[in-house]
Parts: structure tokens; sequence; C-alpha cells
């Protein structure tokens, strides 16, 4: 037996920390002693029941985890390896990482970046690891900290405070969108230089507006994507990640005929293997371990459940890494 979160929908939908037998882990070559996940959106969803986001019950949710091998039927990971998952329907479909243990295959996983110890490689999480795919599809549509300011909604959550903090650090100009004025300290300390409120961005807009982004991150979609597209420049590129306003987009076809504005969706779920290489090598290489440290709460796993509604209200700042042993 192990400890961890079970979400179970009879005779009513609820989630508890409980003790889970092994036979409940997955299939998969590869058996994982887990040190650290996280609680993100989508796990709060998931434990709430908010979101249709579990496929079969009785499940395990968490998204993402760090840990060691512990058994491994696999040439490419040997017992004692330090990995690294995220996505790939864990937490969904497969049993996930808010557990002391997982069993996935092998082809899920990554080696951890010698860089970051588990604890750090949570604090980055899915959320980091998504900020940098999209800082990455940015870099390679050709906006440079040259071409003018980069817009990053939703600047107190997962993403974007990682985002803020990686564009940052590469010289970008980085205004953030937030519906909490009052982190705007906290903000401008992770390198935004700005902050707007996010009612700026949240109601119905007009088509197109005043040029100003180079480029956007946005994970919110809705209303707030539709006017950070309105409102970018010429060539500019939105990278769009997440829907915490809505799934909906209701705006015209103007920005993209008339300026040229490119809409990337970044998927992290199913991304392959090489671009989950080079996105984490690349977090290695940029994140600041203070900063990190400043956006990141570590929780027990037994206070999961009850700060899944807080993050979903948006009381939540940075990332809340779950140590899963306590």
């Amino acid at each position: 037996m192990f400890k961890g979160i079970q979400i179970q929908n009879e005779p009513q939908y609820n989630a508890r920390v409980t003790e889970i037998a092994e036979e409940q882990l997955g299939n998969g070559e590869v058996e994982v002693n887990i040190e650290y996940s996280t609680l993100n959106y989508k796990d709060a969803l998931a434990i709430t029941g908010k979101g249709k986001i579990i496929r079969e019950f009785p499940m395990t949710p968490g998204i993402d985890f760090a840990g060691k091998v512990f058994r491994s039927q696999s040439d490419d990971f040997v017992s004692g390896d330090s990995v690294i998952l995220n996505g790939f329907g864990v937490g969904e479909r497969f049993p996930g990482g808010l557990a002391q243990k997982a069993r996935v295959p092998a082809d899920f996983l990554i080696k951890q970046p010698s860089e970051f110890s588990s604890k750090e490689a949570m604090m980055l999480g899915t959320a980091g690891y998504t900020a940098m795919l999209c800082v990455l599809a940015l870099q390679k549509q050709g906006v440079t900290p040259d071409k003018g300011e980069i817009l990053v909604t939703g600047g107190n959550g997962g993403v974007g405070s990682v985002a803020i903090m990686l564009l940052s650090k590469l010289g970008y100009q980085v205004i953030a969108s937030t519906g909490r004025p009052e982190e705007k300290a906290f903000l401008q300390s992770l390198g935004a230089v700005d902050i707007i409120e996010r009612s700026e961005l949240s109601e119905p807009g007009r088509p197109m507006v005043r040029e100003r982004w180079a480029g956007v991150i946005d994970s919110v979609g809705s209303h707030t994507l539709a006017n950070a597209c309105a409102a970018t420049q010429y060539g500019g590129t939105v990278a769009a990640c997440g829907l915490a306003q809505g799934m909906d987009l209701n705006m015209t076809v103007a920005p993209f005929i008339l300026r040229g504005v490119k809409l990337i969706g970044i998927d992290s779920v199913m991304r392959p293997i090489e671009d989950r290489k080079e996105a984490w090598k690349a977090l290695g290489s940029l994140v600041d371990k203070q900063l990190l440290a400043s956006l990141s709460t570590v929780v027990a796993l037994s206070s999961s459940v009850d700060l899944a509604e807080q993050l979903l209200a948006g009381k939540v700042r940075g990332r809340l890494v779950v140590d899963v042993n306590t």
C-alpha cells in the first residue's frame, strides 16, 4: 500500500487522501518512487469535479511528478535514475503523480536535468515546462527583445509567473496582466516592468485596436486571448496555452489577415520527447533558483484537496509544489 489522492464518482464525486493498493498502479515498464508533484489548474479541476478531466474511475490525479526509478524493465532507465514526467494523460487516463508511487511507460519519462533537484524540477513542473515551450515558440517566430513589449496574461498563475521570469532573463520587456493588482511588487520582482489589470482584457472588445504587443503568452483564453490578438503588432506572435477564463474565442480574422499575426497553440500533454528535452535543457540554463523559490510554495499531500478550490478561485500565487511523503 502507498499513500495518494484517489478520486471516486460513486456514490458521488469525491477526492480524498487514502491508502492505495499496489494493484492499482498503472501499466508500464518503469516504477517510480515519487518525491514531489504539483497542484496545477487541471489537477484542481479534476479534484473538485469542476472540469471533465478524469476519464476512468477510480483515478489518482496529478499531471506531473519527479522522483527516482525503483524498478525498470526498460533499457533507457535503471534503478536510481532521477526522472520527470509531464502530461501524456497521466492523472486523467492513467494514475498520476499525487501519490507516493507510479508505474508508467518508459516513453513518458525524461531524465531529470542535473541542474535541478526533484523539488526544484517540480517548482517548475508542467507550468514551467509549458512556459518554456511558449517562450521558445516566440523565439522561433523571430520575436526578439528589440521588437517590443511582451504581454503575459494570468501573471500570478503558474505558467504566467514562470514566463515572466524567463522572458525577463532573456531581456524582454514584460507587461503582466493580473486580477490582483496588489501583487504588483511580486510580479516586478520576477521581472515584469509593469502590470495591467485583468479587466482591461477580460471583456468583449473591438476586432483590432492600436498595435502594442510584439508577442503574447496567454494562459487565459476567451475574451482575454481575443483582445490580446487585437492589440498584437504586425507580424507578431501569440502563444496560447490555457483556458482559465474559458474555451470560447469570439473574434474576427482581422488580426491574422490584416496584420499577419500568428496564433500558435502550445500543447504540453502529448509533446514529442525531443521538444520536452529542448525545453528542460533551456530551463536549466535560464532559471534563477532564488526567484523560482520565491514563486513556489511547498505543501503537504494531505492539504492538496482543500487547496484545489483556492487555486480555481485565483487565490494562489505562483506554484504549488506537493511533497507526496507528508
